[in-house]
Formats: structure tokens, C-alpha cells, sequence
């Protein structure tokens, strides 16, 4: 009797004569139970089980057994509880804190928090775009020689025939769009929009609503065949944007998307637009073409397909207006003419090639007759036969099954561009 008595600690003191410590240890082996039947529920609605009574066949052992199991990690909070409901009822049970989500994944198809982006945001404020592998222009093509050399070839031709920076500081809402005295082949575009106020908490500009922006002349001094960026943020702008290019007399053709990362400044976004559903993180680019520019067979103006319609990089500082430099690498490796201007341009973005005119600029060397005169000779960059033969083209027309030669012919290569001289 006596080695029952120490075996089972817990039927000796029920079996004490002691009326209170009977009651005291009555409670005690009901809390017990109670989170027992916790923790099997746990595991229950945790690893999909129907019901409690399968929970040993699906764990392969019994319940007592559960500590080797790296499954029993999800009840340690409950093992701290039950420890402290052990402790003299003065003392304060331990509070558990829980710094990411990782105790609710164990066990799930989330098992690996790890690859859960958008948990990690909403525990961390790191955006999932944060780890996008290769996104910067100096390790993008790191796996592709042929197109890394293309990129390198193609900087070089553009450095050597870009014309000098040049910049006028002007108020675009008075200034005379038609006295640039130019016709241009890519027209960039960057305006203050109000939605920067709201968004990113400008305050030091002059912020222009889209009646006033459509108002800009751009059709007066866009080329017969030209191209238009325009910026339009990332709420109403989209369609807005396609009204304005509509009215200039350019037709879209594309959207490059900015995403911006916040790996160097985690958090969630302070400044949240009142109609919006999600947090943004992104902006729009519109282009427009206008004219009739076929990248089958103006190879001479147009090389399609060099450079990808997204843009990742960092998230300027807040109240700031800068947008990534990287569209202008996108155009100019693009579009092969070398008039080129750029509205609501700053100092941090005059640039070799490019004409910037804007209220933001803090000087002015615009000549017209200086600025024209610098394309007098042609207002294309030309292109080199590597070059010609590293760009992605476009597949011969259907039925054009002639030779190798002709077939090159027909796709606007380097040959065809070099005798059309269209658009001098």
C-alpha cells in the first residue's frame, strides 16, 4: 500500500484527512485536466484533425509522448501557463509576448515564416519587394553576357553622341512651351502632382492639378513620331494620364511600374491615402507614342525590348519628389532620337543629352539656335553592327521565308536604318 501511497502522489493527498488541502489539490487536478483538454484542442485544430479521439493516430503516439515531437514546440506557451498556475496564487503569472508570428505557423502551410513575405511585413514593416534578387543595373545581366554587353555598348554610343546638358528655369504655367523652338523625339515629363502632398508630405512646391497639366502645350513641340512619359502617381493619375496623352495626340503603349523597397527604412507607410484600400508602394510611368513607329521596321528610331517596364529600387526620403534615375536609362536605350526633354526637371536630374526645363531649377543656359544647332547632322544616336546583331528584334513577318538577308532587311536592322534617314 505504502509504495502505491509514493507512486501516485496525487491519490495520497486526496486521501488526506486534511479537509482543506483535499479541496486545495481537487482544484489543482482540475486545471490540469483542463489544460490538458487545451492542448488537444490545440493540436486538434491545428493539424486539421476531426476530432480529439484522432489525435493519437494522426501523431503516431500518444499524447504523453508528445515532447518528442518537434510539434509539441506549439504548446510551450501553454507549459509556461500551467507552470504558473503551480505558483503561489501571490505571485503574477508570466506574460507571454510574442515579437513575430512564427508560434501560429508551426504546423501550418506557413510552416516557414521565412517565405511568408506579407506576414513579415505585418510583423516587421519590411515590404516583400525588399527580397527581389538582381534588381540594380550593375547585377541584373551578371547571367547574361550577351545582353550585358549590349547594355554596355549602348551606354557608350549614347555617352558619345549625347549633346550638352542644357537647362532653363521657368514658371510652366506662364512660360510659352512653343519658344523651346524645337521639335522633340521623347518628351519626360514629371509634374508636381497633389496627391505628393498627401502621400509623401511635400510642402515646398507649387502642386498642379491634372486641368492644369493637360493644359501644356505638348502637342506643339512633340515630333511626327515621338514618345511621351509621363509620371502620374499611383491613385487617379491612371486614367487621367490617358486623357492627357489623348489630348496631345499620343496613344499609350505602355505602363512602366515603379515599386519601391523600404530595406534601408522598415515601417509601415505613416501617410496613408484616404481612399485607398492597401498600403502603396508603387508609381506609374505612361508612355505614349505618337506617329507611326513599327519596331519591326524602324530600327533606325526604336530598339524594342532592351529594358524591362518595372523599376525596384529604394524609397526616396520622405517629402521628397525624386523618381529613379533608371527611366532614363529605360528611354535612351529605347528610343534612338536625341532631342529630348524633360518637364519639371531639377538640378539633381540636368543630364548629358537632355533638355530640363522647369520652376524647380536654380539656373538657366538654354540657347534655342545653340540647342538646335546641335542636331544639324541628324537627330538620331545611329548604331553599330554589334549592336544590331546583339538587340532583341522582332520575328519575320509571316510568309517572308526568303533568306537570312532579307529577313534581317525586314526587321529594321541596321542596314535598313542606317539608308532611311527618316525623321532628320
Amino acid at each position: 500500500m505504502a509504495n502505491n501511497v509514493d507512486s501516485n502522489p496525487t491519490e495520497s493527498a486526496l486521501t488526506d484527512e486534511d479537509p482543506t488541502a483535499n479541496i486545495g489539490n481537487i482544484d489543482l487536478l482540475k486545471q490540469r485536466r483542463e489544460l490538458s483538454k487545451k492542448r488537444k484542442l490545440c493540436l486538434v485544430q491545428t493539424l486539421g484533425i476531426q476530432s480529439v479521439e484522432k489525435l493519437k493516430e494522426a501523431l503516431g503516439s500518444g499524447v504523453e509522448n508528445l515532447k518528442s515531437d518537434s510539434r509539441y514546440e506549439l504548446l510551450r506557451p501553454l507549459d509556461k501557463f500551467a507552470k504558473n498556475s503551480q505558483a503561489d496564487g501571490n505571485q503574477e503569472s508570466e506574460k507571454l509576448v510574442y515579437t513575430d508570428s512564427s508560434t501560429f505557423l508551426k504546423g501550418t502551410q506557413s510552416s516557414n515564416p521565412h517565405n511568408d513575405y506579407c506576414q513579415h511585413f505585418v510583423d516587421t514593416g519590411q515590404r516583400p519587394q525588399n527580397f527581389i534578387r538582381d534588381v540594380g543595373l550593375a547585377d541584373r545581366f551578371e547571367e547574361y553576357p550577351k545582353l550585358k554587353e549590349l547594355i554596355r555598348l549602348k551606354d557608350e554610343i549614347i555617352s558619345q553622341t549625347a549633346s550638352p546638358p542644357m537647362y532653363l528655369k521657368c514658371d510652366l504655367n506662364t512660360f510659352n512651351i512653343k519658344d523651346l523652338g524645337c521639335k522633340f523625339d521623347v518628351i519626360l515629363i514629371e509634374p508636381p502632382l497633389e496627391e505628393y502632398q498627401r502621400s509623401l508630405g511635400v510642402t515646398n512646391v507649387d502642386f498642379w492639378s491634372w486641368d492644369q497639366i493637360m493644359e501644356i502645350d505638348i502637342g506643339e513641340i512633340a515630333a511626327p513620331r515621338s514618345f511621351i512619359f509621363l509620371w502620374c502617381g499611383s491613385s487617379d493619375g491612371l486614367d487621367l494620364g490617358r486623357i492627357c496623352l489623348r489630348r496631345w495626340g499620343f496613344r499609350r503603349c505602355e505602363d512602366i511600374c515603379w515599386i519601391k523597397t523600404n530595406a534601408d527604412a522598415p515601417g509601415h507607410s505613416k501617410n496613408l491615402e484616404p481612399k485607398a484600400v492597401f498600403q502603396r508602394t508603387k508609381e506609374h510611368c505612361l508612355m505614349g507614342i505618337k506617329g507611326t513607329v513599327r519596331r519591326s521596321t524602324d530600327g533606325d528610331f526604336i530598339h524594342a525590348n532592351v529594358d524591362i517596364d518595372l523599376i525596384i529600387t529604394e524609397e526616396p526620403e520622405y517629402a521628397s519628389l525624386e523618381k529613379p534615375l533608371e527611366i532614363f536609362n529605360i528611354i535612351e536605350h529605347f528610343c534612338l532620337g536625341k532631342r529630348r526633354l524633360h518637364l519639371f526637371g531639377r538640378d539633381s536630374t540636368i543630364r548629358p543629352g537632355w533638355l530640363t526645363v522647369g520652376p524647380m531649377l536654380t539656373n538657366s543656359n538654354f540657347n534655342a539656335d545653340a540647342y538646335c544647332g546641335y542636331f544639324a547632322n541628324g537627330n538620331v544616336t545611329g548604331c553599330t553592327e554589334r549592336i544590331e546583331a546583339l538587340r532583341p528584334k522582332s520575328p519575320p513577318p509571316k510568309g517572308n521565308k526568303g533568306s537570312s538577308g532579307g529577313a534581317n532587311r525586314g526587321r529594321g536592322g541596321f542596314s535598313r536604318g542606317a539608308s532611311r534617314g527618316r525623321g532628320r
